[in-house]
């Protein structure tokens, strides 16, 4: 394997998919039809189910479990003990595994530590979820959420900072001088 790096400890199923680069640490255990991109890093304690799709270099800090119908596109971090599920009406005595919902995480976004995520929305491109949230429908491109229920609370830079807009709508950040346009409540990177 490709400078894959996988502990000891740790049970990676005969089928999955390991990118190049990945390192999969202390007692993580990743099923057989799970893909895993280049670079990714998941830490002590991940579970990764059938059918989870990982991007390139996604960070996965400890334990969490990403169950079947979760996609994380490239340069997502997810935080310690981040919470996914993928069923909206769980019952013990009632099979719904036909019933499972998809969730996306956009690129480049960031999932804060304890974060819950109710199954079948799309956290935006360059999201940011705060500590403890809980998500419970789509989260916007480049929008930083807080709460329980999460509520959008401002706009961030896909270097992580705050945008703060004009009157006419653009934001410029103070990192990589990037410009944003905020267009009906939505925000948009302008090309440069």
């Amino acid at each position: 394997m490709e400078d894959i790096f996988i502990h000891p400890s740790a049970i990676v199923d005969e089928g999955a998919v390991i990118g190049a680069g990945t390192k999969i640490w202390h007692f993580t255990h990743v099923m057989s039809e799970a893909t895993l991109g280049k670079h990714c890093n998941l830490g002590q304690n991940v579970f990764i189910a059938n059918g989870v799709i990982l991007g390139n270099n996604v960070k996965i800090q400890n334990n969490v479990s990403l169950y079947t119908g979760v996609i994380c596109e490239d340069d997502v971090f997810l935080g310690p003990s981040a919470v996914f599920t993928n069923v909206i009406n769980p019952r013990s005595a009632v099979n719904r595994k036909a019933d499972y919902k998809q969730t996306i995480i956009g690129k480049g976004a960031s999932i804060g530590a304890n974060t819950t995520l109710v199954c079948g929305n799309k956290i935006g491109q360059y999201a940011f979820i705060g500590a403890g949230a809980v998500v419970t429908k789509e989260v916007p491109d480049f929008a930083l959420v807080i709460g329980n229920p999460a509520k959008v609370k401002y706009f961030m830079s896909r270097m992580g900072h705050k945008l703060v807009f004009s009157a006419e709508g653009q934001a410029v950040c103070p990192e990589s001088g990037e410009k944003y346009v905020m267009e009906n409540g939505l925000v948009n990177l302008i090309e440069i």
